[in-house]
């Protein structure tokens, strides 16, 4: 069955699949409901609302912290924050390079917010992604080629990247890791690709050994229900991990994926379309799909990424190069907007730990050149 089955609404339903909201809090980027309009763009072309500032931070092919060192990487893609003992943090950046260029670089700040080192914490792979962060505080960079792997990264650089080939071989995209029923959830860059879940044998943080399934899609009461079913030969070593089983449901181009109040929210670029995977009851719905929405200002759906507060934020490959809010009582807002970057993407955007502060990068800028064109900002609130 495809996923085109699944039963569909505009945006507005996502409050019933975005669980409960804990107590207020007074980080700007906790919920995004009272930010405000963007307002017009600067000399750069950034929008934001009003009382935020940003601050570049990296430029592909230059020393982000203006000493020799580590270059940052071309093609910055998937991106995620890690807190330090001494109260700082560290943003982790992918690098979609072709061809063995490829990586994962970090960025690494002060409890003052200041840049104080940049190193590589993944070296010698091809066309990094997107990926995800683990509860345990390493990064799970993900291949998108057909023979792709995913790597486990130090974000703090003191240990070697290690691949985890029980993820599956296949064109990986993101994954996210589910804690409560120990296992990850993984998506599929292809136009008839699957929706996949990693069942850990010896529970997390163990990715070694465990049961790569793929989603079959099934309908009961009116609702649409995930089967998972076992994949044979996770390794692909002769059929694609998405045709082994002749059940499984197509998704058409999965991109990023992330996890909130036990509901695993993602998109897939190919139909627009926003998903939500009710890890507990296992019930999957669109919440939502650009040709029906009545707010059709979301295209081009890539990165994800979710505040505390259950507020879905989509990242824009194209588009019109945007952030767009997915807020939990249903409504669409932007969130950011760059003018003038048309040949780029909105990739990696990561929260620092307190939420004070958002990360992204433009991923060719403004000359659409993957090895050096790529630009990494820094969202505050200023007031």
């Amino acid at each position: 069955m495809g996923a085109s089955g699944i039963g569909l609404f505009a945006a507005g339903g996502l409050a019933n699949c975005s669980g409960d909201v804990s107590a207020n809090s007074s980080a700007p980027f906790y919920k995004l409901k009272d930010i405000g309009p963007l307002q017009a763009p600067d000399e750069h072309g950034l929008m934001l609302p009003a009382g935020f500032s940003y601050r570049i931070v990296a430029r592909s092919g230059e020393a982000p912290v203006g000493l020799p060192g580590y270059t940052w990487h071309g093609s910055p893609d998937g991106g995620a924050c890690f807190p330090t003992e001494d109260g700082g943090w560290v943003y982790v950046s992918n690098s979609e390079m072709r061809s063995n260029a490829g990586g994962v670089g970090a960025l690494r700040f002060n409890a003052q917010g200041e840049k104080v080192a940049a190193y590589s914490i993944l070296k010698n792979t091809s066309i990094n992604c997107a990926g995800g962060a683990t509860p345990w505080g390493t990064w799970l960079s993900c291949e998108e080629f057909t023979r792709g792997q995913v790597y486990e990264c130090d974000p703090m650089g003191n240990t070697t990247a290690v691949v985890r080939p029980a993820l599956g071989t296949f064109r990986h995209e993101a994954v996210a890791v589910d804690s409560s029923n120990q296992c990850l959830y993984l998506t599929e860059d292809e136009p008839d690709g699957g929706f996949y879940r990693f069942a850990t044998t010896n529970g997390l943080p163990d990715l070694t050994v465990g049961r790569l399934e793929i989603a079959a899609l099934s309908e009961r009461d009116g609702q649409s229900l995930v089967n998972w079913l076992p994949v044979p030969d996770p390794l692909a070593s002769q059929i694609p991990t998405r045709r082994q089983v002749l059940e499984s449901a197509q998704f058409r181009g999965g991109e990023g994926i992330a996890l909130h109040a036990g509901k695993a929210f993602f998109v897939t670029k190919h139909d627009n379309r926003v998903w939500c995977y009710d890890t507990e009851n296992q019930h999957i719905e669109v919440v939502y799909d650009v040709s029906s929405s009545d707010n059709p200002i979301l295209s081009g759906v890539d990165n994800v990424v979710i505040t505390p507060g259950g507020d879905v934020l989509v990242a824009e490959d194209g588009g019109d190069m945007q952030l767009v809010a997915i807020t939990a009582d249903g409504e669409l807002m932007p969130l950011l907007q760059i003018i003038g970057q048309q040949r780029s993407e909105i990739v990696g955007p990561a929260f620092d730990p307190s939420y004070q502060r958002l990360y992204f990068s433009s991923q060719r800028g403004s000359t659409g050149n993957r090895r050096t064109g790529g630009i990494t900002y820094e969202i505050s609130y200023t007031g």
